[in-house]
C-alpha cells in the first residue's frame, strides 16, 4: 500500500538511474537573491536558457530592509544580490516579484497565499525551510545552488528516495499552545537530528483540526529535526484554503484537480519506515534554551541538568547555556527580554498577526522591550491594514515594518544586538543566527506576544489568567 509520498514521488520520477538516485520533474522552482546568482552565471557560462521560466518563481525576501523599501538599499552587498537578481530575472525571463511588487514576500509565505503551491506537486527552493509547502500535501525540500542551476537548466533534479517517518498527534490542545508549540514540542522529545534522513508525514485528530497558516508552520520546523522535509495530506480545510486564490485552477480545471488532490492520502496499511506517537493534552506553551531548536522546554520547566544530557552530548550543551547565560537547573520564566521578535516564514502570516493583535488590543507594551512585527508578504501587510491591525500594533508600541525574513537571520539591517535575549517566532536559535552575540529563544506568536507586554518571559496563560483576557 502506498504512502502519500510515495504516489506523489513516484508521478514525478522521470527515469530510474540504475542503482543510482531518480530523475524527478520539478513542478515548482522558487528562487531568491541569496542563492541563484551563481547558478544563473553558470547558466551563462555555459550558454543555456532557463528550462522552464514558467515553473520559475522568484521574490526578492533574505536581503531586503523592512523600512524604507522605496528607496535604494543602503547595504552594499545587500543590494548587489537584489539588483543581481532582478537582472537575471530580466535576461532569463523570470517573473520577478521585486520590491514595491504586490505579490513580494518570504518565498515561502508568497506561494501558498497566491496559489503557486498545490497539493500533489514537486517543489524545490535553494532555501531548507521549503519544507513550509509540504502543509498542502507536495513533496517540497530544499537544495543546494548547485542543485538550483541543475533545475533551471532541465527542470528536474537528481534525488535518492529517502526513507519515510509518520508522527501522530492526538487530542486537543489546551489554551495558549500552538502549532508552534506542537513543533517545538516534538523538536524536544526526538532532537534535531531525530529525524535525520526521513521525510516525515503529520498526521492524527490534532493535526486535522490546524489551520492551512498552522499546517505550514509545522511543515516549515521539520527540516529542524534533520528531515528532508515534511508533509500533511489535503483535506477539505486545504482545498476551502486554495479556492478561488490568484493562480489556482479554475471552473472545469478546478473540478478536475479537487478530483485528483483527494486521492492524495496514504492508503490504509501503507507502510513507514518508522513512527512516532504523541498526546496533545502533554503539550504546553515552549521556549528554547539552547542553541538548536531541539534544546526546547515547556515555559514551566527550568533548564535541564548536564547530568541528565547524554555524554557525547553534554560539552556542546554546556557551551550553549554559556553563550545563552543560562545555568543548568534555571526557571527562564520571568527572565528580562528587551527584544520581540515576530516574523519570519515560519509565523509571519495573517493568522498570526491576528492572534497576537487580540491579544494586545487596547495594552501596551513594556518600556524596556523593542518589538518588532514583519508581515510575511506585501499581501499579508495590506490585509493586516485592511483589518486595521496596524493600528493596534502601533497603538501597543509594536513596529511594524515592510515584509522579509528580517531578523530571523542576520543577513540584512534587522539584527539583535550582543548579549540581549530575542523572543523570536523564527525558526533557528543558532548562535549568532540573529546577529552577533544575539541570544534567540524561539516561540509562538502568543508567548511572543505576551512576553513584549510584561518585558520577562512569559507564560500566556498565566497572562491571561492575570489580565482576564481571551484568545
Amino acid at each position: 500500500m502506498p504512502t502519500l509520498f510515495d504516489k506523489i514521488w513516484q508521478k514525478h520520477v522521470v527515469t530510474q538511474v540504475e542503482n543510482g538516485p531518480d530523475v524527478l520533474f520539478i513542478d515548482r522552482h522558487f528562487i531568491h537573491e541569496v542563492t541563484s546568482p551563481q547558478a544563473f552565471d553558470g547558466l551563462r557560462k555555459r550558454g543555456l536558457p532557463v528550462s522552464r521560466p514558467d515553473l520559475t518563481i522568484a521574490t526578492a525576501d533574505h536581503n531586503v530592509p523592512t523600512i524604507n523599501q522605496h528607496l535604494p538599499i543602503s547595504e552594499t552587498l545587500s543590494r548587489k544580490q537584489v539588483e543581481m537578481l532582478t537582472t537575471n530575472c530580466e535576461e532569463f525571463g523570470v517573473e520577478l516579484y521585486g520590491l514595491g511588487h504586490p505579490f513580494q514576500g518570504i518565498v515561502h509565505v508568497i506561494g501558498p497565499e497566491l496559489g503557486i503551491t498545490l497539493p500533489g506537486v514537486t517543489i524545490v527552493c535553494g532555501d531548507s525551510h521549503t519544507s513550509t509547502h509540504g502543509a498542502f500535501g507536495s513533496i517540497a525540500f530544499g537544495i543546494g545552488t548547485s542543485e538550483v542551476e541543475h533545475v533551471l537548466a532541465t527542470q528536474t533534479l537528481l534525488q535518492a528516495k529517502p526513507k519515510q517517518m509518520r508522527i501522530h498527534v492526538d487530542g486537543e490542545l489546551g489554551e495558549g499552545v500552538t502549532s508552534k508549540d506542537i513543533i517545538l514540542y516534538i523538536l524536544s522529545r526526538i532532537s534535531a537530528s531525530g529525524a535525520t534522513g526521513y521525510f516525515v508525514e503529520y498526521c492524527g485528530s490534532a493535526i486535522r483540526r490546524l489551520s492551512m497558516e498552522a499546517r505550514m508552520t509545522i511543515c516549515n520546523m521539520s527540516i529542524e529535526m534533520g528531515a528532508r522535509g515534511g508533509l500533511i495530506a489535503p483535506d477539505e480545510i486545504t482545498f476551502n484554503y486554495l479556492k478561488d486564490k490568484t493562480f489556482t485552477p479554475k471552473g472545469e480545471a478546478w473540478k478536475q484537480a479537487l478530483n485528483e488532490w483527494q486521492e492524495l492520502y496514504s492508503d490504509r496499511g501503507a507502510s513507514f519506515d518508522k513512527e512516532l506517537y504523541f498526546r496533545a493534552e502533554d503539550i504546553e506553551p515552549m521556549i528554547t534554551y539552547g542553541t538548536n531548536p531541539g534544546m526546547g522546554i515547556k515555559i514551566t520547566e527550568a533548564v535541564p541538568s548536564s547530568t541528565k544530557i547524554e555524554e557525547n552530548s553534554r560539552e556542546n550543551f554546556l557551551k550553549s547555556l554559556k553563550y545563552m547565560g543560562l545555568d543548568e537547573n534555571q526557571s527562564m520564566e520571568g527572565t528580562d527580554v528587551n527584544f520581540v521578535f515576530i516574523g519570519s516564514c515560519t509565523n509571519a502570516r495573517i493568522e498570526d498577526l491576528r492572534a497576537v493583535a487580540k491579544l494586545i488590543d487596547g495594552k501596551t507594551k513594556a518600556e524596556n522591550v523593542t518589538a518588532y512585527i514583519i508581515p510575511g508578504s506585501r499581501q499579508v501587510r495590506d490585509q493586516a491594514e485592511s483589518e486595521g491591525l496596524d493600528k493596534v500594533f502601533i497603538q501597543a508600541g509594536f513596529e511594524l515594518r515592510e515584509p522579509g525574513c528580517s531578523a530571523c537571520l542576520g543577513m540584512n539591517e534587522d539584527k539583535i544586538p550582543k548579549g540581549e535575549y530575542c523572543v523570536s517566532t523564527s525558526n533557528r536559535n543558532f548562535e549568532g543566527r540573529q546577529g552577533p552575540g544575539a541570544r534567540t529563544i524561539l516561540a509562538s506568536p502568543l508567548t511572543a506576544a505576551a512576553t513584549a507586554l510584561t518585558g520577562k518571559l512569559t507564560d500566556v496563560r498565566t497572562y491571561l489568567a492575570q489580565t482576564h483576557a481571551s484568545i
